[in-house]
């Protein structure tokens, strides 16, 4: 028996997984009700998740949803995973968090000299977070396949598509999508996506 396992992205929860079980009828799906907000907290629950994980089963595989997969990204554990499929993955933090400092007018030096600075676009920009995320570039080699929407108001298509061709992951676009994959028609889309994966053999 081979196993997934879910990472939700920000607002999310692992009850979501449920939504997968039907997509993989001969694997065990288990949704991790990770705590951590940051990438190192909770890339610790993830990396402890999936070696609990491959006491049990032969194979693991990992789908994750938006800041989920950026903290799948840190949480070393490209040795337990044979492949991934992520969902409007944030794949380069460090530019969203500067493009919310823009956003919010929001300089490096002062950001740096208070620590942390609440915005009105409900996200506490953290010096020590994009320290982290300079100092910790991504280092991901599992095979993946990406899902996005052309919508997408975090990440840019051209930083997925840059991030899909340093990687060598797939990357699929619906057309309309949204970050966040929740209507029938996405949710048709999304499950579509998987099963072409698969019938190609991913898994």
């Amino acid at each position: 028996m081979d196993a997934i396992i879910y990472i939700h992205g920000k607002g999310g929860s692992a009850k979501e997984a449920e939504h997968y079980e039907q997509l993989f009828p001969s694997c065990d799906v288990v949704g991790l009700a990770y705590q951590g907000i940051t990438p190192w907290d909770a890339g610790k629950e993830i990396q402890e998740a999936v070696t609990r994980l491959k006491a049990t089963y032969g194979r693991i595989a990992l789908i994750a949803n938006s800041i989920g997969a950026f903290f799948s990204m840190n949480a070393d554990i490209e040795k337990g995973i044979v492949h991934a499929w992520f969902i409007s993955p944030v794949v380069d933090m460090e530019k969203l968090i500067e493009d919310i400092m823009d956003r919010a007018g929001i300089t490096e030096p002062e950001l740096r000299e208070r620590g942390i600075i609440p915005t009105d676009f409900g996200e506490d920009l953290s010096w020590e977070y994009l320290s982290y995320v300079r100092q910790h570039p991504v280092s991901w080699s599992i095979p993946t396949d990406i899902l996005y929407g052309s919508k997408d108001h975090l990440t840019s298509m051209e930083t997925i598509t840059a991030f899909a061709k340093e990687h060598h992951a797939s990357l699929t676009v619906m057309e309309g999508g949204e970050h966040w994959f929740h209507t029938e028609e996405q949710m048709l889309f999304l499950g579509n996506w998987i099963r072409n994966s698969l019938d190609n053999g991913k898994i």
